[in-house]
């Protein structure tokens, strides 16, 4: 059995981790200051989102990742240089011709519930997430190449697929792929919600659960098989973590001051300098892997099935000013759906369009909406130039509902343009969608190979593919990029890929690179970022100072 080799695992490198304030692969974080680690105690952290569902298959949200790794695991992990490290697997093989992936997997894990970890529970979690209408966007993307999952013995796991598929090893490190108790799978009564009622591996149980408030973990007893870049072994240092739901930045800065918590994140520009001066307290940013934070447009239906429309729409944004405005240029300027950390980022982009008011102005012209009406915006055939942004506020983080009201603002006063933004709960966003009833769409993933994210959002079958450009020379340069494990050959096919979808289409706004932030009062120990998804890493690590 091949181990995981520095030499195959290069063959799937994927991002590098920006981080300040902290080494992303050192254990201790800001163990300067909290001294050695030391075990029990409780720990109180603010998150910006509430999880929509507490199930890993269903996860969708990169704010909730951290509580994913608490509960559940998955077959490999992450270092940071983006190649794979063993986790609940000891070890991988792959076939030479791509077509069949053999895992060997540890014989000493149990589920929380005391079912045993092994090889038919693997099967029984992929069987679950193939199952109608279960996680239809895994199905559909994770595992559309996915033949079967067939179990050689109870620690021996083989997944065979129909074509080569590189990105089945980034599922088997994702929280969509991590493991659930097979009897929970079986047992749960609301399994698509998760809950108490799942029971994972990871080092933590969540235990409970009040809408709107808080989730609570206690401490794992019997936890003793962390990856090996975990920095520790054994259970987790804290007997219990506490995450209290507050949205509004004020409030979670607040609390963090106050000392009614000792650890948040999200903390925007505009409270940095707040943090900076509070003494006891520190402050560390990452950048997220995976692609950008940014507009969609629809290309389904006017005005941007026209080419033009989409390319004056960027040429009419100022984008380094308004992120300027917004967060007091703490954000990364992003030029492609891939995030710049990636070495699949075409640097070649980076100033090719934009912040041309002028150019806008004669892109509209050309395309036929030459008259203005009597606020100003832009008519054709006696019909406004109005967009419409659906933001759903379960997803809505960084502030990004007023990064839209600043675009909103700038495109009316350089080309005239009527952006509408409507922030809505949940339902009503996904009903506007599936009605078709919006023109941009925004959107970032924290992938951890840029490629998983740009099958999702651009593949003509991509189940968050919602600028209707269905294109077969795109879909296959992305079927060509996750058949070969060659890394030259799969960043010029990525290359070819944001040529297309930027400079040729102008299918894509890029905005900015997302980051997370984490301010931690200094008696907490062993803050610090995931590798290579650069978002805050689970409690494990955490520790309470003396």
């Amino acid at each position: 059995m091949r181990r995981f080799r520095a030499t195959l695992a290069s063959l799937f490198v994927t991002t590098t981790l920006v981080v300040a304030g902290c080494s992303s692969g050192s254990p201790g974080g800001n163990a300067a200051q909290a001294g050695e680690p030391v075990s029990g105690g409780s720990l109180t952290w603010a998150v910006e989102t509430e999880p929509i569902t507490f199930n890993p298959h269903q996860y969708a949200q990169a704010k909730t990742r951290l509580l994913v790794w608490n509960t559940f695991e998955a077959l490999l992990t992450h270092d940071d240089k983006g190649g794979y490290l063993p986790w609940l697997a000891t070890g991988y093989e792959v076939s030479p011709d791509g077509r069949a992936y053999t895992f060997k997997l540890r014989t000493d894990v149990t589920f929380s519930d005391g079912t045993r970890f092994d090889a038919a529970a693997v099967k029984a979690n992929v069987d679950q997430l193939l199952a109608p209408n279960y996680a239809p966007a895994v199905a559909a993307v994770q595992l559309k190449n996915l033949d079967k999952v067939e179990v050689r013995d109870a620690a021996t796991v083989v997944f065979r697929l129909r074509k080569p598929d590189v990105l089945i090893l980034d599922f088997l490190s994702s929280p969509q792929g991590a493991q659930i108790s097979p009897k929970s799978l079986q047992e749960a009564e609301n399994l698509k919600a998760g809950g108490p009622q799942l029971a994972g591996t990871g080092p933590f149980v969540l235990d409970r659960y009040t809408p709107g408030q808080e989730v609570h973990f206690t401490r794992n007893p019997a936890y003793n098989w962390a990856p090996p870049n975990a920095g520790h072994s054994g259970p987790a240092y804290l007997d219990e973590i506490t995450y209290r739901f507050l949205k509004e930045s004020s409030v979670r800065v607040g609390a963090l001051t106050s000392g009614q918590v000792q650890l948040i994140e999200g903390v925007p520009a505009t409270d940095e300098s707040l943090i900076s001066a509070t003494p006891g307290l520190s402050l560390q940013r990452g950048l997220n892997s995976g692609s950008t934070y940014s507009y969609y447009f629809n290309t389904a239906h006017a005005p941007f099935d026209d080419v033009l429309v989409r390319q004056a729409f960027r040429e009419a944004l100022d984008v380094p000013a308004v992120l300027a405005g917004v967060y007091r240029k703490t954000a990364t300027r992003a030029w492609s759906v891939i995030g710049p950390t990636s070495p699949f980022y075409d640097k070649s982009l980076e100033n090719t369009y934009g912040a041309n008011a002028q150019k806008a102005n004669q892109l509209l012209d050309q395309a036929g909406w030459t008259a203005r009406d009597a606020e100003g915006f832009r008519t054709r055939d006696g019909k406004r130039l109005t967009v419409r942004l659906v933001q759903s506020a379960p997803f809505v983080r960084d502030r990004r509902d007023v990064l839209a009201q600043a675009v909103q603002a700038a495109v009316k006063q350089s080309a005239g343009i009527d952006l509408q933004v409507q922030l809505v709960d949940q339902g009503t966003a996904t009903k506007a969608l599936a009605d078709g009833a919006y023109e941009l769409f925004d959107n970032s993933r924290a992938d951890t190979d840029a490629g998983a994210a740009l099958n999702l959002m651009l593949y003509s079958t991509g189940s968050i593919n919602r600028t209707g450009f269905k294109n077969p020379q795109l879909d296959k340069l992305l079927d060509d990029a996750v058949a070969t494990t060659d890394q030259a050959g799969r960043t010029e096919l990525y290359r070819k890929v944001q040529q297309l979808v930027i400079t040729d289409q102008a299918l894509v706004l890029p905005l900015y690179a997302p980051q997370d932030q984490i301010a931690a009062s200094r008696s907490v120990g062993g803050v610090g970022f995931e590798p290579t998804a650069g978002v805050p890493g689970s409690a494990y690590r955490l520790w309470l100072g003396k």
